[in-house]
């Protein structure tokens, strides 16, 4: 029943803003350019026909719009198969996350928002973030000069 009303919930928050087709097309040489570059990847294989890639969209988006370092790339489940064979994907609604080269996560079906938040790499998260002062770096260390007088 938890789960039947979190997914409801889900459905409902992400009902409101609308399917995001924002990832871009997965195109090779970008995906090669990105990973050089150490961004932080997330791949979405999507089918049409997938209602849980359908669901997964809103998510992907949202994350895409929070973290503007995040490059998100659709393949096409049914016509990019050597790339779905290429990243030894067995089925639709996957989601494969990457720092740069290197593989960080992946995971299949997966619908909950929190879930595919945590995949994604934390450089995109702290990227978007602004810097915050160390603890106690806001107020001046002294009040007074340590020696205000002439020795």
């Amino acid at each position: 029943m938890k789960r039947f009303v979190a997914m409801l919930f889900a459905v409902a928050v992400f009902a409101v803003a609308g399917p995001s087709l924002a990832a871009q097309p997965f195109d090779k040489q970008a995906f090669m350019q990105a990973q050089e570059a150490g961004a932080p990847i997330l791949l979405h294989i999507h089918a049409p026909w997938c209602p849980t890639c359908k669901a997964q969209e809103p998510i992907v988006g949202m994350l895409e719009k929070e973290n503007h370092a995040l490059k998100v790339f659709r393949v096409d489940f049914d016509g990019q198969k050597d790339v779905v064979k290429e990243l030894k994907v067995s089925s639709q609604s996957t989601l494969i996350a990457f720092s740069g080269k290197t593989e960080t996560s992946r995971s299949t079906g997966v619908t909950d928002p929190a879930k595919i938040r945590a995949m994604v790499p934390k450089a995109a998260m702290m990227m978007d973030k602004p810097m915050e002062k160390p603890m106690g770096m806001d107020k001046p260390m002294m009040d007074k000069p340590m020696m205000d007088k002439k020795m």
